[in-house]
């Protein structure tokens, strides 16, 4: 049986927020979180992912504020960590398994250096780390996926929908799809306050989620799983290699003809890691 959207959809209103996400599954709590573009939600990053570890785990995969079916949130309002905190206190979760992509992947980071109590397992997939000096990334700023990203919340047509898509995978035929390209835009163009937000908070920088600080990833001491894509154009490889070498409990699964969705283009083995890690570690 395939689960579907509508089996796992729930609701619910912590403190500051009503947010959307998706549940499945029991045992161990594991809270999957997702990107920054536009469009992006719990559903549409973990779709391939929520079933396979749900046989193992209770999963969630939330909306964060700004994002999905969630509140609308202005640059400022941005603090992912304490949303997701709200989000563990409301349904009792004590301690879980956070597997964040990208900005997902940076509030996981930091979450495990504010709140080492509240997390067991850390997984990311190419998050950004801070403004960093890169070896392989370009030097004029935003990184030739990050710039794709931000025209498309400016304008989240189809076309620049399949541009966004196109820069994410490594594998354009198969996941640059006119279906998948019309369905994120009409995702993103449907909470256009979500879009407005985004951009309004361009001046001022990557409006993003308060950044971890580099030099708090030694304390992290829960086992951390570095996923990556070898051919990520929005956050180089290299990044993960410096979280490798600065998270003292850590290893590194760097994958060849992937770009920044590692967990759409190889869900198989993106599972089948996952599942592993969290239950033998």
């Amino acid at each position: 049986m395939t689960l579907t959207q509508a089996q796992t959809s729930r609701t619910i209103k912590t403190r500051d927020w009503q947010l959307h996400y998706e549940e499945a599954g029991q045992g161990h709590p594991v809270i999957l979180l997702h990107g920054s573009g536009p469009g992006a939600t719990g559903w549409s990053n973990f779709r391939g992912n929520i079933e396979a570890l749900a046989r193992h785990f209770h999963v969630y995969a939330v909306d964060m504020p700004g994002w999905g079916q969630s509140d609308a949130a202005t640059v400022e309002q941005l603090d992912h960590v304490d949303a997701a905190i709200q989000f563990m206190d409301a349904l009792g979760i004590e301690k879980a398994a956070f597997v964040g992509n990208s900005m997902g992947g940076q509030t996981s980071l930091r979450l495990a250096t504010e709140h080492p109590e509240r997390i067991t397992h850390l997984v990311t997939m190419g998050p950004p780390v801070g403004r960093m000096p890169t070896l392989f990334g370009a030097g004029d700023g935003p990184s030739e996926g990050l710039k794709v990203l931000i025209q498309a919340y400016q304008d989240a047509s189809p076309q620049n929908m399949r541009r966004l898509v196109e820069i994410m995978v490594y594998d354009k035929a198969r996941f640059a799809t006119p279906d998948l390209c019309q369905a994120r835009s009409d995702a993103a163009l449907a909470r256009p306050e979500h879009l407005r937000n985004y951009v309004a908070g361009l001046p001022k920088g990557a409006p993003l989620p308060k950044w971890v600080k580099p030099e708090l990833l030694a304390s992290i001491k829960v086992p951390t799983l570095l996923i990556h894509g070898r051919d990520d154009r929005v956050v180089s490889f290299e990044t993960s290699l410096f979280l490798l070498a600065n998270i003292p409990d850590s290893r590194l699964l760097l994958l060849n003809r992937c770009g920044h969705w590692a967990m759409i283009e190889h869900p198989d083995e993106f599972n089948r890691a996952v599942i592993d890690f969290i239950a033998n570690n």
